[in-house]
């Protein structure tokens, strides 16, 4: 296997291969100290891939090997459904005090494995499984953890954006990033309901955050942090609705070229990085809009540098007369792995501190310490705040304390 990543990527294409990807949670490493250890698999996709897990067995589990590419290793894991909830329904005296039904894959060898790493946290990892017969058991899975920005965006630049989450199955035999079907929920548009011109123009990024609003009126009622989250959401949602109606039908047509055919599935590709990297920044500026917080919007500070948000405004960042104590920054990215040094340079005035708004789901005591000392604070929606260290937990900053703490500091 290839040292580098998108050599890799091709060695691990073609018939047969389907790809997991994610972002590592704290509760797939050992960053929160999970009993849990060892990455979450959606159902339908550890389904797919080992058809011999079967509901009736009580937390059934398929060994198979795996070659960590990315770091020279070996491992012999197991997916495992953990459906005692599913037995304990049904009366069985096995289950144990656990009520879960999950698949997850475990036994990577222990806190020696790049893939547990708590500094892995929030890395994008590629699981590439190899299925010749869909029927069976995957016959092994080649790994690739990605340890730096340049892999992690050569993997985007392949698969699409990789947001926290859950994580998704790529289909490592075509180019263009599979179309997943919209969900049905109050965010998904019907056909009839999308405008004709989006189908020939896709609506840039702000159109959309403004029909998610529209979408969710009741929404607005709910606290900044509960807001963010269930728009974030919706966006998505209604992002899928809009390129499943606009893509779809080119798809079906066909190419003539090869190159015609690379170029398409790139625009698709870049479209879905461009909507991921300002979406969460939209999202909070029109929550700060409605909150009545008055700030400055990627306005420049000094030497072509623009910081997402200043607070209050941008006139009084540049005055000479007004206190920097009563200055904020907040900068806004979905996933901060290494990502957050990049927003130190940014807002010369503001001290000590900067903040960071960010949906990653989970960061090594390690990483949080060195954000710590670097005078970078993380604020993070209230819900995903389990999903972090418990000595982490009392120090991570809500939304919605955010925005109060900014309008009595600055104000």
């Amino acid at each position: 296997m290839s040292n580098d990543v998108r050599e890799w990527m091709q060695d691990v294409s073609g018939p047969g291969w389907t790809w997991f990807v994610k972002r590592l949670s704290g509760n797939d490493t050992l960053a929160n100290g999970s009993h849990q250890a060892g990455p979450y698999v959606p159902k339908p996709i550890a389904l797919r891939l080992f058809p011999s897990l079967k509901r009736s067995d009580y937390n059934p589990r398929v060994d198979f090997p795996a070659l960590i590419a990315s770091h020279g290793g070996k491992a012999d894991p197991n997916i495992i459904w953990y459906n005692n909830k599913l037995h304990r329904q049904a009366g069985n005296p096995l289950h144990k005090k656990w009520s879960r039904n999950e698949c997850r894959i475990t036994n990577w060898g222990g806190a020696e494995s790049p893939v547990l790493d708590p500094d892995a946290t929030g890395a994008i990892c590629v699981f590439a499984f190899r299925q010749q017969d869909p029927a069976k058991d995957v016959q092994g899975c080649v790994v690739w953890l990605c340890s730096t920005l340049e892999e992690e965006d050569a993997v985007e630049d392949q698969v699409g954006p990789v947001e926290p989450g859950e994580g998704f199955e790529y289909d490592a035999s075509t180019t263009i990033p599979p179309l997943t079907e919209p969900q049905d929920t109050p965010c998904t548009l019907k056909p009839e309901d999308i405008p004709a011109e989006w189908k020939i123009t896709f609506p840039d990024g702000l159109t959309i955050v403004n029909m998610t609003v529209d979408r969710l009126p009741s929404v607005k009622k709910l606290s900044p942090d509960q807001r963010l989250v269930r728009r974030r959401d919706c966006e998505f949602e209604l992002f899928r609705s809009v390129e499943q109606a606009a893509v779809l039908p080119r798809i079906k047509e066909g190419f003539t070229q090869v190159e015609h055919f690379i170029k398409y599935a790139n625009a698709v590709t870049n479209r879905r990085k461009q909507r991921s990297g300002k979406s969460l920044e939209l999202q909070a500026k029109r929550i700060f809009d409605e909150e009545s917080l008055p700030h400055a919007h990627n306005e420049m500070s000094e030497g072509g540098k623009r910081p997402d948000f200043l607070f209050p405004s941008i006139d009084a960042y540049r005055s000479g007369t007004f206190p920097p104590e009563k200055l904020r920054m907040l900068a806004a990215k979905t996933t901060c792995k290494d990502r957050w040094r990049q927003i130190i340079p940014e807002a010369d005035r503001v001290v000590p501190h900067k903040h960071l708004l960010t949906l990653q789901l989970g960061i090594s005591v390690t990483q949080f310490k060195q954000m710590q000392e670097a005078g970078v604070l993380l604020v993070v929606p209230k819900s995903l705040h389990k999903s972090y260290n418990e000595a982490i937990r009392p120090q991570l900053i809500s939304l919605e304390t955010f925005i109060g703490e900014t309008k009595a500091k600055c104000f």
